[in-house]
């Protein structure tokens, strides 16, 4: 039996809707961008087509109606969405958020463009994949779930209609998309409400007690039927899926799984582990022989993203390092929403500062390798003030996607910052007056200074400063 498209669920219970969604002023969407014919419709909204005025850049716009947003839990569910893709800004296999827009009857989010369709589409067409491209995609697909779990988001609605391919090859890179069920978690906790899609959803999801592992079941849902065509679970109702999913009877016997290869069988199996507690882990998935390149693991461990970010801060000089910070603080609340949760999550005694254990404890449990110097290191070029802790302001400048400095607003507002004569240039006693007033201590300016200033004339022009803020960028 083909699969064919559910409805994602939630049961909910909440207030009526509060007039603004997203609890500030926005430009009019129509004033910036042109809206064109319709990509999809989904429960709240329709996507469409657009195009930027100023630039003729092509994005798709979901706007979602704010009449369908009848409980509390709707409204807090699109801000959630929109906060999410903004923390995981700069993955290349996630749909890039660009903005979002405000008016009396919708909310639309700007974002990325994909145009060559639904992975449901392909596997539909397909059939079903060879081994070798099923394992290539399971990379990408559980890759995007390990990076989601590294940054405290579960996904909770993984299908095959959320991953589009951003253009019509057959090697065209997968995008994830349509966080509007995800939500952050902290390590240990549990969630009760019944959400999901039906032939995907995990069996202690429908127990209403579960955690992260169930985006790898939801993963290992989307292999089967990769390799095979149809899902494990099917049924004419939700019941009957339910009732099968709960019973965990997996057919491994009919065609085309006695041809399919002892070590994909393995990791299906495994993915479809009824026990979340047994079930293997997406950093796990990733190192397991099949899903690995050419039958091999990789010998670089998978980086948790803030780890990777955290390491990028520590290569910077401490202009750049200020000029985060700068950018950090004038990011809008639904940006950098994310690190908020992340900083909360590590900071176990709410004192409002992490401590070197704190840390060490935080990377652990987003699977870290990093030894107990490694991490002092790290925490020595975070701790910026070097007071021996990571206050919010520091954890949020040395976490912060680099995706969001290369914005142009962004830059010249922190260049700005530091030209206070408004001269167009930042010169040393400028720089100084800086690094004073970001507690830096004693800072040796002149090499500094050399090491941006390009022309030799003594002080920093602005392209200069935006070379450097560029230099070494990661989308992370």
């Amino acid at each position: 039996m083909a699969p064919t498209r559910p409805p994602a669920m939630k049961m909910v219970t909440g207030n009526p809707i509060a007039d603004s969604v997203l609890q500030r002023k926005t430009e009019d969407v129509n004033e910036v961008y042109t809206l064109g014919h319709k990509l999809g419709q989904g429960q709240f909204g329709v996507t469409y087509f657009c195009q930027e005025k100023a630039t003729g850049q092509t994005y798709a716009c979901k706007s979602i109606a704010k009449r369908k947003l009848v409980l509390q839990d709707d409204v807090e569910d699109v801000r959630r969405e929109i906060q999410i893709m903004h923390h995981l800004s700069g993955h290349p296999n996630v749909v890039t958020i660009k903005d979002a827009y405000e008016d009396e009857t919708h909310v639309h989010l700007v974002m990325e463009l994909c145009a060559g369709g639904e992975l449901f589409d392909r596997i539909v067409k397909k059939g079903n994949y060879s081994e070798a491209a099923a394992a290539s995609l399971t990379r990408t697909i559980v890759g995007v779930i390990a990076a989601c779990h590294s940054l405290n988001v579960m996904h909770r609605d993984l299908k095959p209609e959320n991953f589009l391919m951003a253009n019509k090859t057959e090697e065209s890179p997968l995008k994830t998309t349509d966080f509007g069920l995800s939500v952050f978690f902290k390590p240990g906790e549990t969630f009760t409400n019944l959400v999901g899609s039906p032939y995907y959803i995990a069996p202690e999801v429908l127990n209403k007690l579960y955690g992260p592992e169930a985006d790898v079941w939801s993963a290992g849902v989307i292999l089967y039927i990769l390799l095979s065509g149809v899902p494990p679970f099917w049924g004419e109702t939700d019941q009957v899926i339910f009732r099968k999913i709960q019973r965990g009877r997996v057919d491994y016997n009919s065609y085309p799984w006695p041809s399919i290869s002892a070590s994909a069988k393995d990791l299906v199996r495994r993915m479809l582990d009824m026990n979340p507690k047994t079930r293997i882990t997406a950093l796990e998935v990733l190192n397991h022989p099949w899903v690995a390149v050419d039958g091999v693991a990789p010998t670089e461990p998978f980086d948790p993203a803030v780890q990777t970010r955290l390491k990028q801060f520590s290569a910077m000089n401490k202009l750049k390092k200020m000029a985060l910070r700068v950018i950090a603080e004038s990011l809008s609340a639904e940006e950098i929403a994310g690190l908020k949760e992340m900083f909360k999550a590590m900071d176990a005694d709410n004192s409002g500062n992490i401590t070197f254990d704190e840390l060490k404890g935080g990377l652990k449990r987003v699977g870290s390798k990093l030894s107990e110097s490694e991490i002092h290191d790290l925490m020595e070029a975070a701790d910026v003030d070097q007071d021996g802790t990571i206050d919010y302001g520091e954890f949020i400048a040395a976490t912060v996607s680099l995706s969001k400095v290369e914005k142009e607003e962004n830059l010249f507002a922190a260049f700005s910052y530091f030209d206070k004569d408004k001269s167009g240039y930042i010169t040393v006693d400028e720089l100084q007056q800086a690094c004073i007033d970001h507690n830096l201590g004693e800072v040796r300016i002149e090499e500094m200074l050399k090491e941006i200033d390009q022309n030799n004339d003594g002080r920093i022009d602005y392209n200069e400063f935006v070379k450097m803020m560029r230099m070494g960028r990661l989308n992370i």
